[in-house]
């Protein structure tokens, strides 16, 4: 019996090992390394030490030798029994064996015992896992802000676990999911790799779809010209799934830039729109002069006039009447992606009407219909006549002020009564 179990852990152990290999494309000399050093561990732990010890691997007949180094020493003199062997012992392995030469013995490992056998599996089993971290992080430490393709694996409610080719395990968390986008196991997903994580060894690779930098490698691989550096990305605003701005300069006077970024009828552009789940993209000329810059942001909206405060980084924007509107966008979304694209605070404001510019009255004057605190709130944002806040957007009012639409609606109700009065 003792001897069939011999032959039962051999195989069994490097059938595992050779599984790995294919799986984890690990290298021979590494394969060989982690196994010898498995080994050395767990002699160490049995006899002290494995410095008179010799591992001999070989992972591709799945067969290992160990040998342990003995001196002969005379009869009765033996000290170390782990490194020193009688001359009696030795001459029963072989006759002319004399004192002083090195015995080396083969040494079949099943004989340390069963816990051994054990404590090498689970050395190995560890090392294995270290050395398919450090193939995961080696892999993808420097390929952060690249676009990779995988597999969904498995969804759950605050991420999804995305497999590569190799079977490696990359997660994409909720946040930085489009939130129309849905999933399903077994389908191709592409993302770009945000950042990777290696805390306590154990690499994370975390996967991004509404980073700006995902809309960047996908208009890099639909634009040649700014794949060939004619083009510069300048900027990038994004709402994920709803909205973006993409600002873009030419190196070459021939180009026009944003021509190229949209291509004819729109063509190098419908491919990213589905990607990013409908998400509309505007293409934008850059320029420093800031002035300019803050009016193409603002787009479709046409500007009347800019102040500009460089010193806190704000803009006052006026537009004519119908104007507003486009300027500010559904839900605010265009205002939105216009500051967070130039970097500016933008506030947007009606331009005055020759026949507005008299009888304005202040709000104070109000008090008696409308709540103190009220026209307060309203003063603290610079609003402190009936026109000035009947020209602001409905929209400012409701967000800077921190008012109540129905109250913002009851406000310019009365404002407007008095001026049709």
């Amino acid at each position: 019996m003792a001897a069939k179990k011999t032959t039962d852990q051999k195989p069994n152990m490097f059938e595992t090992l050779k599984e790995f290999k294919e799986t984890k494309n690990i290298d021979r000399a590494t394969l060989v390394s982690v196994l010898e050093e498995s080994f050395r561990t767990v002699i160490s732990k049995i006899f002290g030490s494995d410095e008179n010890f010799d591992v001999i691997v070989n992972p591709d007949k799945g067969d290992f030798e160990i040998y342990q180094n003995r001196t002969v020493v005379p009869d009765g003199e033996v000290t170390d029994p782990s490194k020193e062997i009688a001359l009696s012992e030795a001459q029963k392995l072989d006759p002319d064996y004399e004192v002083e030469e090195e015995v080396s013995e083969r040494i079949e490992f099943e004989k340390f015992g069963r816990r051994a056998i054990l404590n090498l599996r689970q050395t190995l089993a560890s090392k294995i896992l270290e050395l398919e971290h450090d193939s995961l992080f080696n892999k993808y430490k420097d390929r952060v802000g690249q676009i990779i393709s995988g597999e969904v694996y498995q969804t759950w409610k605050r991420e999804v676990l995305i497999v590569d080719d190799e079977n490696n395990e990359l997660i994409l968390p909720k946040s930085e999911q489009i939130p129309s986008d849905q999933y399903r196991k077994g389908e191709t997903i592409r993302a770009v790799i945000l950042r990777v994580d290696n805390e306590n060894n154990n690499p994370k690779i975390i996967l991004s779809r509404t980073s700006p930098v995902f809309l960047e490698r996908l208009l890099e691989a639909e634009v040649p010209e700014i794949n060939d550096g004619l083009i510069s990305i300048k900027k990038i605003a994004r709402m994920p799934g709803e909205r973006a701005k993409v600002a873009v300069e030419s190196y070459d006077d021939r180009i026009d830039p944003v021509g190229a970024c949209v291509g004819v009828k729109g063509s190098r552009v419908h491919g990213i729109v589905r990607e990013l789940c409908n998400e509309n993209i505007d293409v934008i000329n850059y320029t420093s002069n800031i002035k300019l810059y803050i009016q193409r942001a603002l787009s479709p909206a046409k500007v009347s006039s800019i102040n500009i405060d460089t010193e806190n980084r704000k803009a006052d924007v006026y537009l004519k009447p119908e104007e507003v509107s486009l300027a500010i966008g559904r839900g605010g979304l265009n205002i939105k992606l216009a500051s967070m694209l130039t970097e500016y605070t933008i506030d947007v404001y009606r331009e005055i009407q020759e026949d507005e510019a008299e009888e304005d009255i202040y709000l104070d004057e109000f008090s008696d219909e409308i709540d103190q605190w009220v026209i307060d709130s309203i003063k603290r944002i610079g609003l402190d006549t009936a026109k000035a806040v009947l020209k602001a957007p409905r929209e400012m009012l409701v967000e800077k002020a921190d008012l109540e639409e129905e109250t913002v609606d009851n406000i310019i109700s009365i404002l407007r009564a008095e001026f049709e009065k």
